[in-house]
């Protein structure tokens, strides 16, 4: 059994998810809920180690999560956000590999999450909060991401990302030391997450740094060469756009 808790403040949406974890997610044993800050700092002085999961609200009656998580900094359980629509919120637990659900709950989309819990002990949770407080507090100037990979999570800077490449339901990363981090997410996943962060998608296979490009050959089949020596296909269809960001890049836009 996974031995869970909730912490929720709105009443109705803590009713609706103890329900549908009762009926769609049959191993989960729920510990306890609490309703505020202060009694989730309870809950967890009382529970401790016990707990393996726990489903959040982010935004509290009395505040944000993280005043409860920030006092009690060495947790070991793994989180499920639960959120409202909120473009920062879903694309923290992206950028920090946190599992989360939006409101109104999709049952499906619930045991879809907790099939991701693994029984493992989890030594990166903390690790991966702080990159999710940086891009919730700071999404202008976030410059961090975690990756779980299919041999760990690695936490990288994404500047430090060369290009990435698809290959079926995976994608392989690139990084400027060499690097290469291997993750069951497909190229699309990642392009639609790096695309405001000068990350271009030149193929249906490639995705590139802007900043590591060293020259774009020019003519029928034309290709990047990147600082890494790789010779990168843009493809026909996403040429013109390409271009055209050479020549934002150039006009400094």
């Amino acid at each position: 059994m996974i031995r869970a808790i909730i912490i929720e403040d709105e009443l109705n949406s803590l009713k609706n998810l103890k329900n549908l974890i009762q009926e769609h997610c049959p191993e989960i044993e729920l510990l306890g809920t609490a309703t505020s800050i202060a009694e989730g700092q309870i809950l967890l002085q009382n529970l401790g180690t016990k707990i393996d999961l726990a489903f959040m609200d982010i935004q509290l009656s009395d505040g944000l999560i993280f005043n409860l998580l920030d006092q009690n900094p060495n947790i070991t359980f793994n989180i499920i956000f639960v959120t409202a629509f909120s473009e920062y919120a879903i694309q923290a637990c992206r950028y920090s590999s946190i599992d989360y659900v939006q409101k109104p709950i999709d049952p499906d989309k619930l045991k879809e999450a907790v099939s991701r819990y693994s029984p493992k002990a989890d030594d990166s949770i903390n690790e991966r909060l702080d990159v999710f407080k940086e891009y919730y507090s700071n999404p202008n100037i976030f410059s961090k991401m975690s990756i779980s990979a299919i041999d760990g999570i690695y936490f990288v800077n994404i500047k430090d990302i060369v290009r990435l490449e698809g290959e079926d339901n995976y994608t392989h990363i690139y990084l400027e030391n060499k690097q290469k981090i291997t993750v069951s997410k497909t190229i699309k996943w990642y392009a639609d997450l790096l695309e405001n962060k000068n990350f271009f998608r030149v193929h249906k296979k490639h995705v590139i740094n802007l900043n590591y490009m060293q020259k774009f050959v020019k003519g029928e089949g034309g290709y990047l060469i990147m600082d890494d020596s790789k010779e990168i296909e843009v493809s026909r269809r996403r040429r013109p756009a390409f271009i055209q960001q050479l020549k934002n890049m150039q006009m400094g836009m």
